[in-house]
Protein backbone atom coordinates (compact mmCIF):
# COMPACT_ATOMS: atom_id res chain seq x y z
CA UNK A 1 0.00 0.00 0.00
CA UNK A 2 0.61 3.53 -0.21
CA UNK A 3 -1.26 5.38 2.14
CA UNK A 4 1.02 8.65 2.70
CA UNK A 5 1.63 8.18 5.87
CA UNK A 6 5.73 9.20 5.82
CA UNK A 7 5.96 12.29 8.17
CA UNK A 8 2.73 11.15 10.73
CA UNK A 9 3.53 10.04 13.98
CA UNK A 10 1.28 7.36 15.38
CA UNK A 11 0.89 5.92 19.05
CA UNK A 12 -0.71 2.87 19.42
CA UNK A 13 -1.52 1.57 22.94
CA UNK A 14 -1.01 -1.74 24.16
CA UNK A 15 1.44 -2.32 21.01
CA UNK A 16 3.85 -4.83 22.71
CA UNK A 17 2.01 -7.76 21.39
CA UNK A 18 -0.91 -8.91 19.55
CA UNK A 19 -3.34 -6.45 17.65
CA UNK A 20 -1.28 -3.82 18.88
CA UNK A 21 2.27 -5.05 17.82
CA UNK A 22 0.85 -5.73 14.23
CA UNK A 23 -0.71 -2.48 13.77
CA UNK A 24 2.03 -0.64 14.50
CA UNK A 25 4.53 -2.77 12.79
CA UNK A 26 2.08 -1.90 9.66
CA UNK A 27 1.94 1.66 10.31
CA UNK A 28 6.06 1.96 10.92
CA UNK A 29 6.49 0.00 7.16
CA UNK A 30 3.73 2.27 5.65
CA UNK A 31 6.31 5.08 6.60
CA UNK A 32 4.90 6.30 9.97
CA UNK A 33 7.26 6.98 12.97
CA UNK A 34 5.60 5.13 15.88
CA UNK A 35 5.51 5.29 18.92
CA UNK A 36 5.36 1.48 21.10
CA UNK A 37 3.61 1.51 24.15
CA UNK A 38 3.51 -1.28 26.97
CA UNK A 39 3.77 -1.66 30.29
CA UNK A 40 6.54 -4.15 30.29
CA UNK A 41 9.73 -2.25 29.28
CA UNK A 42 11.69 -5.43 27.64
CA UNK A 43 8.57 -6.36 25.74
CA UNK A 44 8.03 -3.21 24.51
CA UNK A 45 11.67 -2.28 23.68
CA UNK A 46 11.63 -5.51 21.17
CA UNK A 47 9.43 -4.55 19.08
CA UNK A 48 10.71 -1.25 18.52
CA UNK A 49 13.91 -2.36 17.77
CA UNK A 50 12.71 -4.97 15.62
CA UNK A 51 11.33 -2.03 13.60
CA UNK A 52 13.95 0.02 13.99
CA UNK A 53 15.84 -2.93 12.38
CA UNK A 54 13.26 -3.20 9.14
CA UNK A 55 14.24 0.75 8.72
CA UNK A 56 11.69 2.01 10.69
CA UNK A 57 11.28 4.53 13.00
CA UNK A 58 9.86 4.12 16.69
CA UNK A 59 10.28 5.45 19.87
CA UNK A 60 8.57 3.57 23.14
CA UNK A 61 6.16 4.97 26.09
CA UNK A 62 5.80 2.87 29.27
CA UNK A 63 3.26 3.10 31.42
CA UNK A 64 -0.05 2.02 33.13
CA UNK A 65 -3.26 3.80 31.21
CA UNK A 66 -5.42 2.26 34.02
CA UNK A 67 -4.49 5.60 36.20
CA UNK A 68 -3.66 9.53 35.50
CA UNK A 69 0.00 9.09 36.71
CA UNK A 70 0.80 6.47 34.00
CA UNK A 71 -1.29 8.09 31.25
CA UNK A 72 0.73 11.34 31.85
CA UNK A 73 3.93 8.99 31.29
CA UNK A 74 2.90 7.81 28.28
CA UNK A 75 1.75 11.14 26.95
CA UNK A 76 5.11 12.97 27.76
CA UNK A 77 7.21 9.83 26.78
CA UNK A 78 5.05 10.14 22.99
CA UNK A 79 5.61 13.57 22.57
CA UNK A 80 9.03 14.00 23.28
CA UNK A 81 9.95 12.59 19.85
CA UNK A 82 7.42 15.20 18.63
CA UNK A 83 3.40 15.78 17.89
CA UNK A 84 1.43 12.72 17.75
CA UNK A 85 -0.96 12.76 14.59
CA UNK A 86 -2.43 9.40 14.90
CA UNK A 87 -3.79 7.75 18.41
CA UNK A 88 -4.63 3.85 17.76
CA UNK A 89 -6.24 3.58 21.28
CA UNK A 90 -6.00 -0.45 21.33
CA UNK A 91 -4.66 -1.21 24.99
CA UNK A 92 -7.19 -3.16 27.03
CA UNK A 93 -8.01 -6.95 28.44
CA UNK A 94 -10.37 -9.06 29.24
CA UNK A 95 -11.24 -12.32 31.15
CA UNK A 96 -13.84 -15.02 30.42
CA UNK A 97 -16.24 -14.63 33.66
CA UNK A 98 -19.83 -15.93 33.70
CA UNK A 99 -22.20 -13.36 35.18
CA UNK A 100 -21.76 -15.29 38.81
CA UNK A 101 -18.19 -14.81 38.59
CA UNK A 102 -17.50 -10.87 37.37
CA UNK A 103 -17.92 -9.37 40.41
CA UNK A 104 -18.77 -5.08 40.86
CA UNK A 105 -15.54 -4.95 41.47
CA UNK A 106 -14.74 -6.84 38.04
CA UNK A 107 -17.05 -4.70 36.14
CA UNK A 108 -15.22 -1.60 37.62
CA UNK A 109 -11.88 -2.73 36.80
CA UNK A 110 -12.72 -3.67 32.86
CA UNK A 111 -14.45 -0.49 32.99
CA UNK A 112 -11.38 1.42 33.89
CA UNK A 113 -8.80 -0.28 31.99
CA UNK A 114 -10.74 -0.65 28.75
CA UNK A 115 -12.60 2.64 28.70
CA UNK A 116 -11.35 5.05 30.72
CA UNK A 117 -7.94 4.61 29.46
CA UNK A 118 -8.68 5.39 26.13
CA UNK A 119 -10.51 8.71 27.58
CA UNK A 120 -6.98 9.27 29.27
CA UNK A 121 -5.53 9.49 25.94
CA UNK A 122 -7.64 11.37 24.13
CA UNK A 123 -7.90 14.32 26.71
CA UNK A 124 -4.08 14.54 26.09
CA UNK A 125 -3.23 14.24 22.91
CA UNK A 126 -6.44 15.10 20.46
CA UNK A 127 -6.50 18.98 21.70
CA UNK A 128 -2.69 19.16 19.76
CA UNK A 129 -4.85 17.59 16.73
CA UNK A 130 -6.92 20.26 17.05
CA UNK A 131 -4.69 22.93 17.25
CA UNK A 132 -2.67 21.65 14.34
CA UNK A 133 -5.96 21.05 12.41
CA UNK A 134 -5.22 17.38 11.32
CA UNK A 135 -5.58 13.54 13.36
CA UNK A 136 -6.60 10.33 13.24
CA UNK A 137 -8.19 8.59 16.33
CA UNK A 138 -8.98 4.54 15.63
CA UNK A 139 -10.77 2.78 18.72
CA UNK A 140 -10.71 -0.65 18.91
CA UNK A 141 -13.47 -2.30 19.45
CA UNK A 142 -15.08 -5.32 18.52
CA UNK A 143 -18.71 -7.51 17.24
CA UNK A 144 -19.07 -7.71 20.70
CA UNK A 145 -20.23 -4.38 21.63
CA UNK A 146 -23.22 -4.91 19.29
CA UNK A 147 -23.95 -8.47 19.27
CA UNK A 148 -22.75 -9.39 23.26
CA UNK A 149 -22.80 -13.04 24.46
CA UNK A 150 -23.71 -14.72 27.44
CA UNK A 151 -20.08 -14.86 28.76
CA UNK A 152 -18.07 -12.34 29.51
CA UNK A 153 -20.66 -9.61 30.00
CA UNK A 154 -18.16 -6.92 31.34
CA UNK A 155 -16.35 -6.94 28.34
CA UNK A 156 -19.15 -6.88 26.49
CA UNK A 157 -20.27 -3.40 28.07
CA UNK A 158 -16.58 -2.18 27.43
CA UNK A 159 -17.07 -2.81 24.02
CA UNK A 160 -20.33 -1.22 23.36
CA UNK A 161 -18.76 2.13 25.67
CA UNK A 162 -15.77 2.53 23.22
CA UNK A 163 -17.67 2.59 20.31
CA UNK A 164 -20.33 4.71 21.63
CA UNK A 165 -17.31 7.09 22.55
CA UNK A 166 -15.71 7.25 19.62
CA UNK A 167 -18.67 8.67 17.54
CA UNK A 168 -19.63 11.49 20.30
CA UNK A 169 -15.84 12.22 19.94
CA UNK A 170 -16.31 12.14 15.54
CA UNK A 171 -19.64 14.68 16.56
CA UNK A 172 -17.15 16.71 18.82
CA UNK A 173 -14.57 17.04 16.38
CA UNK A 174 -16.62 18.34 13.41
CA UNK A 175 -14.75 20.88 11.01
CA UNK A 176 -11.50 20.60 12.95
CA UNK A 177 -9.98 18.03 10.43
CA UNK A 178 -9.54 15.48 13.23
CA UNK A 179 -11.41 12.11 12.67
CA UNK A 180 -13.14 9.07 14.78
CA UNK A 181 -13.36 5.75 13.90
CA UNK A 182 -14.02 1.92 15.31
CA UNK A 183 -11.92 -0.79 13.97
CA UNK A 184 -14.10 -4.03 15.14
CA UNK A 185 -12.41 -7.17 14.77
CA UNK A 186 -14.21 -10.24 14.92
CA UNK A 187 -11.85 -13.36 16.14
CA UNK A 188 -8.61 -13.07 15.82
CA UNK A 189 -5.63 -15.08 15.45
CA UNK A 190 -3.54 -14.10 18.72
CA UNK A 191 -0.69 -16.48 20.09
CA UNK A 192 -3.42 -16.73 23.70
CA UNK A 193 -6.53 -17.36 21.61
CA UNK A 194 -4.24 -19.93 19.61
CA UNK A 195 -3.15 -21.63 23.07
CA UNK A 196 -6.74 -21.58 24.39
CA UNK A 197 -8.72 -23.52 21.44
CA UNK A 198 -5.89 -26.39 21.65
CA UNK A 199 -6.23 -26.62 25.34
CA UNK A 200 -9.97 -27.25 25.14
CA UNK A 201 -10.15 -29.15 21.31
CA UNK A 202 -9.80 -32.19 23.00
CA UNK A 203 -12.91 -32.01 25.27
CA UNK A 204 -15.02 -30.74 22.54
CA UNK A 205 -14.34 -33.20 19.98
CA UNK A 206 -11.97 -30.73 17.62
CA UNK A 207 -9.86 -31.91 15.51
CA UNK A 208 -5.78 -32.97 16.14
CA UNK A 209 -4.05 -30.83 13.61
CA UNK A 210 -4.55 -26.70 13.97
CA UNK A 211 -5.92 -26.38 10.84
CA UNK A 212 -9.11 -28.80 11.85
CA UNK A 213 -8.92 -27.21 15.20
CA UNK A 214 -9.49 -23.57 13.81
CA UNK A 215 -12.03 -24.81 11.52
CA UNK A 216 -14.13 -26.74 14.19
CA UNK A 217 -13.74 -23.83 16.63
CA UNK A 218 -14.58 -21.44 13.89
CA UNK A 219 -17.70 -23.17 12.71
CA UNK A 220 -18.90 -23.83 16.50
CA UNK A 221 -18.06 -20.78 18.08
CA UNK A 222 -17.53 -17.32 15.96
CA UNK A 223 -19.22 -18.85 12.48
CA UNK A 224 -18.95 -16.56 9.81
CA UNK A 225 -18.48 -16.27 5.84
CA UNK A 226 -14.68 -16.29 5.56
CA UNK A 227 -14.69 -19.76 7.63
CA UNK A 228 -11.81 -18.99 9.37
CA UNK A 229 -10.23 -16.87 12.52
CA UNK A 230 -8.93 -13.70 11.07
CA UNK A 231 -5.17 -12.70 11.53
CA UNK A 232 -3.84 -9.70 13.48
CA UNK A 233 -2.59 -8.54 10.05
CA UNK A 234 -5.83 -7.90 8.39
CA UNK A 235 -7.17 -5.50 11.55
CA UNK A 236 -3.64 -3.96 11.09
CA UNK A 237 -4.52 -2.79 7.44
CA UNK A 238 -7.94 -1.60 8.66
CA UNK A 239 -6.43 0.64 11.24
CA UNK A 240 -3.60 1.74 8.94
CA UNK A 241 -5.83 3.06 6.22
CA UNK A 242 -8.31 4.94 8.58
CA UNK A 243 -4.60 6.31 10.04
CA UNK A 244 -4.40 8.27 6.76
CA UNK A 245 -5.10 10.94 4.47
CA UNK A 246 -7.13 8.67 2.48
CA UNK A 247 -9.63 8.22 5.15
CA UNK A 248 -10.85 12.02 5.52
CA UNK A 249 -13.95 11.74 4.57
CA UNK A 250 -15.08 8.83 6.74
CA UNK A 251 -15.89 9.57 10.61
CA UNK A 252 -17.99 8.07 13.34
CA UNK A 253 -17.65 5.19 11.48
CA UNK A 254 -17.45 1.70 12.35
CA UNK A 255 -15.25 -1.16 9.89
CA UNK A 256 -16.24 -4.42 10.80
CA UNK A 257 -13.08 -6.82 9.86
CA UNK A 258 -14.82 -10.19 11.01
CA UNK A 259 -15.42 -12.26 8.24
CA UNK A 260 -19.12 -11.47 8.57
CA UNK A 261 -19.99 -12.90 11.82
CA UNK A 262 -21.53 -10.00 12.93
CA UNK A 263 -25.21 -10.01 10.64
CA UNK A 264 -26.66 -7.13 9.64
CA UNK A 265 -26.91 -4.48 6.72
CA UNK A 266 -25.35 -1.31 8.95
Amino acid sequence: MNLNLAGKRALVTGSSSGLGEATVRLLAAEGAAVVVHGRDERRTQAVAEAIRADGGKADIAIGDLTGDDGADAVASAALAGGPVDILVNNAGAYRHLSWADATPDTWRDTYEGNVISGVRMIQRLVPFMRERGWGRVITIGGGLAVQPMHQHPQYNATLAARHNLAVSLARELRGTGVTSNVVAPGAILVDAVKDLLTEIAPARGWGESWEQIEQDATNELVPNDIERLGRPEEIATAVAFLASPLSGYISGASLRVDGGHIRGVA
